[in-house]
């Protein structure tokens, strides 16, 4: 996982939507990964990006975070280019790849000063008990990082991310990985952020994470985008589902987080028992 330091921009921010692309495209040797790519994410909004193994979905954010040169097209983060105002666009953002960039050795606080301080952000330890705090993750804080979850790593990751105040974040497989109750952490943590008027660009494989989180979703398919819309647009896009009556059964999600959360609660017991009176 690679973490792309961000410093508060002090260049005025232009108008307009945080990410616009036009005709990207990139290709190894004969391989053409993306064969021009359009897209818009709209400021403040999260938008996620589908597509299977190999569409190019990491090329594209490797592109949008200046980790990578695109053969064709182009692309702005925050309102810069990012071919020419790569440092301007550096300083927009922040990138969280596919597995979480925490040193195990230190503390969580600790992990989350020594990234502030790296940043050269005031009050280092002021920042990192006030992310701690955001993220659940107070408790956990005077602890090695090593004995976490990997749900807590994940978010402590994001925390780390978030030093500096990026406009812009870009979560590449946020939850590869994690169990189901990790992801839901993992969830709220996002959407939190888009609350708070952060634009968030991910990836994801998981097509239940984009309907929960997405306020638009694109499916990069052979190097293009296919669909791009709100999830109500593109379920328009198929023909209108009969009226049935149908007895909703739970799904296994359902009676996972259930029973989980009756022993989180010290009420497993109580549920066995109703079951079998």
């Amino acid at each position: 996982m690679l973490t792309v330091m961000s410093i508060p921009p002090t260049t005025n921010q232009v108008q307009g939507p945080a990410i616009h692309v036009q005709g990207l495209e990139k290709s190894y040797q004969q391989l053409r990964v993306l064969r021009g790519v359009d897209l818009d994410v709209p400021r403040g909004s999260i938008f996620a990006l589908l597509g299977s193994n190999g569409a190019g979905k990491t090329t594209m954010v490797k592109i949008l975070s200046t980790l990578l040169k695109a053969d064709t097209g182009t692309a702005r983060v925050n309102g810069f280019d990012v071919a020419t105002q790569a440092t301007d666009v550096r300083e927009s953002i922040s990138l969280t790849g596919q597995f979480a960039a925490v040193d195990e050795i230190l503390t969580g606080r600790e992990n989350l000063v020594l990234v502030a301080r790296l940043r050269h952000r005031k009050n280092p330890g002021a920042i990192a008990d006030d992310l701690l705090r955001r993220f659940s993750l107070t408790e956990a804080g005077t602890r090695r990082v090593a004995t976490y979850s990997g749900g807590m790593r994940r978010r402590l990751d994001i925390a780390m991310s978030l030093i500096g105040n990026p406009p812009v974040i870009f979560l590449d497989e946020p939850t590869a990985g994690l169990d189901p109750q990790a992801r839901i952490e993992v969830w709220r943590a996002v959407k939190e952020l888009a609350e708070g008027g952060t634009t968030v660009l991910l990836t994801t494989q998981y097509l239940d994470e984009a309907e929960q989180l997405a306020d638009r979703i694109a499916i990069l398919h052979q190097g293009r985008i296919i669909v791009n819309g709100t999830l109500a647009e593109l379920k328009a896009l198929l023909p209108p589902a009969k009226v049935e009556y149908v007895e909703k059964q739970p799904s296994l999600e359902d009676v996972f987080l259930a029973v989980v959360g009756a022993a989180d609660t010290g009420g497993q017991d109580r549920m066995t028992r109703s079951n079998t009176e």
